[in-house]
């Protein structure tokens, strides 16, 4: 018997146009890229550790472009991929088999937080590595953005709305790895901290980094009202610099494809 469709989560249009809303605003010489810079470091970091010297991989949206600058300059072929690709970009929707196969190393930055099978991503991933390839998926996992789920809570009251992901926590992307067929399955977290002072700074910096809603079913717009009682929930969170801390936790999954296993769903 077939298996049910995934739920619909997130809505692919408004995902894409909220992809292509980061491409354009991180052109601008202040964009805010300590998501990706982070992520991209991570890996780097990991493939020095594991002593994996890739000679051609797939990276899926790496947007600063630090991670296939510095493969390419250890002799890495790299394939550069987006959902909202720019030049030098392959164009990819990651609930489909990848363009190609035979990676040594597949890398996604940020990207797999908000397709709706997630475990079919996943599958397609392992799919398209080498023997003995690595995939590594970053993302914005569970934790992330707590202040801000307070403020949305304070602002919505008795009648709470839709408005923030739902989000991957680390037994679940261990679980998730292991269904996939990945072998030497590795989850973790880590925590970035990032001070804001208004509330207007901490919507823009995420919508820079494609953090935007794109939810199927999203709450309805906040309106004049409803951003004053956002911004009021603000100021009563601040400290005495009046800032508030945010917390990105971000979740790595890793995994390789040594073992051939069938995924189990």
């Amino acid at each position: 018997m077939a298996s049910p469709p995934p739920p619909t989560i997130f809505a692919p249009a408004r995902r894409r146009a909220m992809r292509g809303r980061m491409r354009v605003l991180e052109r601008r010489p202040d964009a805010p890229r300590f998501l990706a810079e982070d992520m991209a470091e991570d890996v780097l970091d990991r493939l020095a550790f594991l002593r994996h010297h890739p000679q051609r991989a797939l990276v899926v949206g790496d947007a600063t472009g630090l991670l296939a600058e510095a493969l390419t300059a250890q002799g890495c072929k790299v394939v550069r991929a987006d959902p909202a690709p720019v030049a030098g970009e392959l164009a990819i929707d990651e609930e489909q088999p990848l363009p190609d196969q035979g990676f040594e190393l597949i890398v996604q930055l940020g990207t797999l937080a908000t397709v709706n099978d997630l475990p079919g991503a996943m599958l397609h991933i392992r799919r398209a590595l080498a023997p003995d390839g690595l995939a590594v998926m970053s993302l914005c996992g569970a934790g992330s953005v707590p202040s801000l789920r307070q403020i949305m809570a304070e602002t919505d009251g008795d009648r709470p709305a839709a408005r923030i992901h739902p989000q991957v926590d680390v037994r679940a992307g261990g679980d998730l790895l292991q269904r996939c067929g990945f072998a030497e399955p590795m989850s973790d977290s880590r925590m970035l901290e990032v001070r804001y002072s208004s509330l207007r700074r901490l919507v823009a910096d995420l919508r820079a980094q494609g953090l935007g809603n794109c939810l199927a079913r999203s709450g309805p717009l906040l309106g004049k009202a409803g951003l004053a009682r956002a911004e009021a929930a603000f100021a009563a969170m601040a400290d005495s610099d009046g800032r508030v801390t945010e917390r990105f936790a971000i979740l790595t999954m890793s995994g390789w494809s040594k073992a051939l296993r069938p995924p189990k769903f």
